[in-house]
């Protein structure tokens, strides 16, 4: 299929790096909204077929709540296209499910999606969560200082000191991680999130054919699955209020387990690991709306959806047509790759007025930074409360967010993320 001349490439993953390519998205929306992309080959990835674009507020909605029409079992949930062979395996998760079966290959059993997922509603419960809330309020607290302490000429790295490891230790007490066991969390994340970023993650492990091996594939996550099934075994027989001692007792089979444990994991750690700098990023630009937060004349919680909106942790995400269709008045052929672009949607301007301006007070804000449809963000009530006590502790005890350096954003089509945020941490306060 030919890609128009006019219509900008949002796929390059070395885009993002430079940010988000605003840009780039309004020119989808107002003239291609259901854009056709190539994949050429970059860094060492193989070329793909190439996908549909979805940039406006509207389309991205439907596409996500339309399941039957726009499949994320059919080819997974990642604009690349998987090896064949590892497919059966990604369908595991529920990520990769929908809530009506899909048709299967030989010895393949689809695993139901609404089962999957009222298993780990029942373990990632409200009030488990909110009873982390005291803890994840000591945690803010105590990173914060460490970052004032230990500040080289009034400044440090927010990632590195802080919001790294807010996010995963939030994450490990919830699933109840052993304080020895964390760094392996942190570890599979980077591998399996930052693959796209040279400087992020560590050399790809090339398959007997020299191409790169996806990080999701089931020849690399051994480690990672081992550890769940050892962690689940000691959780049997050393319960406790946490979440892997829910799923432990839940009566899911070992490859359930696994890839529950892959998914919150790797989810439940990077949403808050890139929303959080990137909320932080965001008031450094915005001084007076940061006052506004800190003198209490916006409400925190609206302050947090709206950071949410102008930084998703999430960028992109791919499901696959079902049928032949129509989208914003461009035909779709059952097979074609239907990708949605989250930051793209939360500054349609046929729905956020002024959609660049950051405004803490904004309501509604029908952001789709959580996604939307069957497969909404579970963790997202665990998410808002991180994002919401940090920054109610940097209010109280920091000064006004002042950049100290240049911020350094992920290499990734997929994740929004910041490896580096140099901030003043020191200084009079608001």
């Amino acid at each position: 299929m030919d890609h128009a001349a006019d219509v900008p490439d949002v796929f390059d993953p070395r885009l993002y790096a430079e940010g988000i390519p605003h840009d780039s998205y309004r020119t989808l929306r107002e003239h291609h909204p259901v854009a056709w992309q190539p994949e050429p080959q970059i860094q060492g990835w193989p070329a793909g077929p190439g996908f549909w674009a979805v940039t406006r507020h509207a389309d991205v909605v439907r596409v996500l709540r339309d399941h039957r029409t726009y499949s994320s079992w059919i080819g997974a949930t990642q604009i690349r296209d998987p090896d064949p062979a590892d497919l059966p395996f990604l369908r595991r998760t529920m990520l990769n499910q929908d809530p009506s079966p899909m048709p299967c290959g030989p010895g393949e059993t689809p695993a139901p999606h609404g089962r999957l997922r009222r298993l780990v509603s029942r373990a990632f419960t409200p009030a488990r969560v909110d009873a982390f809330a005291c803890r994840v309020r000591e945690r803010a607290r105590a990173l914060l200082a460490a970052a004032r302490e230990g500040a080289e000429d009034g400044a440090a790295d927010l990632v590195r000191t802080v919001t790294d490891e807010y996010a995963l230790l939030n994450l490990t007490d919830l699933l109840g991680v052993p304080a020895a066991d964390r760094a392996l969390l942190l570890e599979w994340t980077v591998r399996i999130i930052g693959y796209q970023d040279p400087e992020d993650a560590p050399a790809p492990v090339l398959g007997p054919d020299g191409k790169p091996l996806n990080p999701r594939s089931p020849a690399l996550l051994g480690e990672m699955f081992a550890y769940a099934r050892e962690l689940a075994a000691h959780k049997r027989a050393h319960p406790g209020d946490d979440v892997m001692t829910a799923l432990a007792g839940a009566g899911l089979d070992p490859a359930e387990l696994e890839m529950f444990f892959f998914l919150l994991t790797v989810a439940g750690n990077d949403t808050v690991r890139s929303a959080a700098p990137g909320g932080l990023l965001a008031l450094a630009h915005a001084p007076n709306a940061y006052r506004q937060l800190a003198d209490g004349r916006v409400p925190v919680d609206r302050a947090v959806d709206e950071l949410l909106r102008v930084h998703p942790p999430v960028l992109s995400f791919r499901r696959t047509a079902a049928a032949d269709t129509e989208l914003a008045g461009q035909p779709i052929r059952a097979g074609d790759k239907v990708v949605v672009f989250h930051a793209s949607a939360n500054h349609d301007e046929r729905v956020f007025t002024d959609p660049h301006r950051l405004d803490l007070g904004r309501t509604p804000n029908p952001h789709v930074s959580f996604g939307d449809g069957p497969h909404v963000c579970l963790g997202a009530h665990f998410a808002r409360l991180q994002l919401r006590t940090l920054y109610e502790e940097w209010c109280a005890a920091m000064p006004v967010p002042e950049l100290a350096g240049p911020p350094r954003r992920l290499v990734s089509n997929f994740i929004n993320g910041i490896t580096r945020l140099p901030v003043r941490v020191s200084g009079p306060g608001r």
